[in-house]
């Protein structure tokens, strides 16, 4: 429907992986396979789906895939917080994830919001 490069959801999302990438590399090596992974595929996804979506010909497969993307960041999120909670990562590091991620949600959100009030079919 659009291209998704040019999309501020897209761009973000790119960011935020990068981000998420450079904080796991932290994480114990016995966590490489584990929640390191998960948390890198979640993050991963984001801006996947929000490609995906974007190469969709109808409105309602764009939406699907936003709204995957939006489910994605918020497990990125459930994610870093076990982190905390197991002491891989402090609340400072937790908070600025956070804020990021909230970024992102809002700004799919307002690209969800967009789509489903749009004419394209």
């Amino acid at each position: 429907m659009t291209n998704y490069k040019k999309l501020e959801a897209w761009k973000k999302s790119m960011q935020l992986v990068k981000e998420i990438y450079l904080l796991v590399k932290k994480f114990p090596k016995e966590e490489m396979y584990a929640l390191s992974s998960q948390i890198k595929r979640a993050a991963v996804s984001i801006p996947c789906n929000i490609a995906e979506g974007s190469g969709r010909n109808y409105k309602k497969d764009t939406i699907q895939f936003l709204y995957i993307s939006r489910g994605s960041s918020y497990e990125v999120e459930t994610l870093l917080n076990i982190a905390v909670m197991i002491e891989i990562i402090n609340e400072a590091e937790f908070n600025l994830m956070a804020e990021k991620i909230e970024e992102c949600i809002k700004i799919l959100n307002g690209l969800i919001a967009y789509y489903e009030k749009s004419t394209l079919k």
